[in-house]
C-alpha cells in the first residue's frame, strides 16, 4: 500500500512538472514572436527576429541597415528582399508573407514589376513560425 502511494504522488509531481514545462513553452512562443525587416538603397537591410515587441524588433532591425530604410514589420511570418543584380541601386521588391516561399516568390516579383531585369534574393528572414 505505501509503495503505490509513493508512486501516485511521483505519477502527480511528473504530471504538474509536464504541464508547468507546456504552459511556459507556449508562452514564449507567444512572446517572442516579433520581427522586422528594414531595406533601403543599393541593397541595404536589416534583419531582427524572435523578439519580444515589434517596437524592439523594429529598432533593431532599421540599426543594421545602412542609410534611409524602410522597416516592415512581421509576427510569425517571413520577409524577403529582391534586388537587380545587374543594378543593385536600381528596381527591387519587398515582401512579408505567412511564409518563406511566398514571400521568396512576392519580393522577386515585385522587383521584376519595377523594371528589374535579373532580380535575385538579397535577404530574407522568418520570425517565429513564419
Amino acid at each position: 500500500m505505501i509503495v503505490s502511494t509513493v508512486a501516485a504522488r511521483r505519477r502527480a509531481l511528473f504530471v504538474v512538472a509536464l504541464t508547468l514545462i507546456l504552459a511556459v513553452s507556449s508562452y514564449i512562443n507567444r512572446t517572442w514572436a516579433a520581427g522586422a525587416f528594414a531595406v533601403g538603397k543599393c541593397g541595404a537591410y536589416g534583419q531582427a527576429y524572435d523578439y519580444p515587441v515589434v517596437e524592439t524588433a523594429r529598432a533593431a532591425a532599421l540599426k543594421q541597415c545602412k542609410g534611409a530604410c524602410t522597416a516592415l514589420t512581421m509576427r510569425r511570418a517571413c520577409a524577403a528582399f529582391a534586388v537587380d543584380m545587374t543594378n543593385p541601386c536600381g528596381p527591387h521588391g519587398y515582401a512579408v508573407k505567412p511564409s518563406i516561399s511566398s514571400s521568396l516568390n512576392a519580393a522577386t516579383k515585385k522587383c521584376y514589376e519595377f523594371g528589374g531585369k535579373e532580380c535575385v534574393i538579397r535577404a530574407w528572414a522568418c520570425d517565429a513560425k513564419g
